[in-house]
């Protein structure tokens, strides 16, 4: 199968009809930003689409460019929106905010801060303990933290990751990514060792569920006998991974692997960054889904519908040992981002967010089943609720990996006015991660847009 070539789309669908009208836009134009960009902006900060797209405004589950051109955004801003785009709630008490107090650091009391950190504990599991919380600006932060605090509570420093996960753009939490386009060629950090991922699509053994005896999860006891001391700090894995192409395990996958790091004297963290506030559907948090509570639980992104804001929390026991030495972010836990918290928290569940992703989610990911039955290029439809991928291939018998086909269809969608996500090992995967919001009448346009971008010759 040969690549797809760009052409101009055929249009057939639609938008959903909206009555919000975007702002005039009265900045620099596309061609200017682009320049600016060029010049004065470091090259790694990349850009998505052969001709970018400029995003000058939001409203809920859509964006707008600068010539006021609607998008259906099933990105959530990388998965950052959790009930849209500068809703109303939200930017209304923000303004309030930002006339007050934008920033004071956490050595002066506030109250929004400690408010927001027992929301948290009210939404962890009953009797898990997990009850205090340490805010940053990034989940790579937060990543960092729960990697630290594992460390002096155990006293160990072998730290196991999951292969084709990802935790941030520190120098830490690139090291527990094992992918290398995730990463740079410098030295990384000591201690870290990776494990194989539960991606039954392509199983690392070349074996099939469930006669796999879920070998990926008990091989872990190997790698740390063999690999390690025989003790580890601690474990940290997304509940499904987000960029590693939302690669979702068999149930009984987590339960094996945490018994077995605590056997062995260690931690077990949940990377909730792009699972948590109810997206997978089913469950608030995505390690619910499997029936396990973590140890220490980090979280970003969609905790602050789109500000700066992430989150490690943990049982008093092992926050106790920050207090062991002098330690502080000045902006985690600023005013204004973690009141875009409180606030987002309330609003899920004030409109049955969780809810929503279940129903919405599940009707999706059905209509995504079909697609799958009409298009070969599909080779599995995988994800809960409102976190879902499509991983694409060039033959279903070989699963070669459709990586320049995928990146033909993300321009084609964008072409109609639909943004996607793309991941995987090998760039194949469409993420449909969208704002909550997203009503069954995007998803119709969703699918149809699909279903004509895979239609068109490849």
């Amino acid at each position: 199968m040969t690549p797809p070539t760009s052409s101009a789309p055929r249009r057939t669908v639609s938008l959903p009809v909206c009555d919000y009208r975007p702002a005039p836009y009265r900045g620099p134009s596309r061609e200017q930003i682009i320049d600016l960009r060029r010049e004065y902006l470091n090259p790694g900060i990349i850009t998505y689409y052969k001709q970018p797209v400029c995003i000058v405004e939001g409203h809920m589950q859509y964006l707008f460019d600068e010539t006021g051109r609607r998008y259906l955004d099933a990105f959530a801003g990388i998965v950052s929106v959790s009930v849209g785009h500068c809703h109303p709630e939200i930017t209304a008490r923000l303004r309030e905010q930002v006339g007050r107090l934008v920033h004071t650091t956490t050595i002066y009391l506030h109250p929004t801060i400690a408010q927001l950190a027992k929301a948290l504990a009210d939404h962890m599991p009953a009797g898990s303990g997990l009850k205090q919380s340490y805010f940053t600006s990034s989940g790579s932060e937060a990543n960092e933290l729960a990697v630290l605090m594992s460390r002096l509570h155990t006293g160990r420093t072998d730290v196991l990751a999951l292969r084709n996960g990802y935790h941030g753009g520190s120098q830490t939490t690139m090291a527990l990514t094992a992918v290398g386009t995730w990463k740079y060629p410098v030295a990384a950090p000591a201690g870290i060792r990776h494990v194989p991922a539960a991606y039954c699509y392509r199983c690392p053994y070349g074996l099939t569920y469930p006669s796999c005896d879920i070998k990926c999860a008990t091989s872990v006891e190997e790698i740390i006998r063999y690999e390690t001391s025989g003790e580890i700090a601690c474990f940290i894995a997304e509940p499904i991974q987000g960029v590693g192409g939302t690669v979702t395990p068999p149930p009984e996958y987590f339960r094996i692997v945490y018994d077995i790091v605590r056997k062995h004297g260690g931690l077990c963290v949940a990377d909730e960054v792009q699972t948590g506030w109810g997206r997978t559907g089913e469950h608030y948090w995505g390690f619910q889904n499997w029936g396990v509570t973590p140890d220490v639980v980090t979280m970003a992104k969609g905790i602050g519908n789109g500000a700066p804001l992430g989150a490690c929390t943990t049982r008093p026991e092992i926050a106790a040992h920050m207090a062991r030495r002098l330690h502080f972010n000045t902006f985690g836990g600023n005013p204004v981002s973690v009141l875009s918290g409180l606030a987002t928290i309330e609003i899920i569940d004030r409109e049955g967010i969780q809810e929503r992703a279940k129903k919405v989610g599940g009707r999706l990911k059905k209509m995504l089943l079909e697609l799958q039955q009409k298009h070969v290029m599909i080779g599995e439809v995988r994800g809960l609720g409102l976190m879902l991928g499509v991983e694409l291939v060039r033959d279903r018998a070989t699963k070669e990996p459709a990586t320049a086909e995928t990146a033909e269809i993300v321009e084609r969608a964008k072409d109609r006015g639909l943004l996607l996500g793309k991941g995987g090992l090998y760039g194949n995967v469409l993420r449909i991660k969208p704002p909550m919001c997203i009503t069954d009448a995007d998803c119709d346009f969703l699918v149809a847009c699909l279903d004509e971008c895979l239609s068109e010759p490849h």
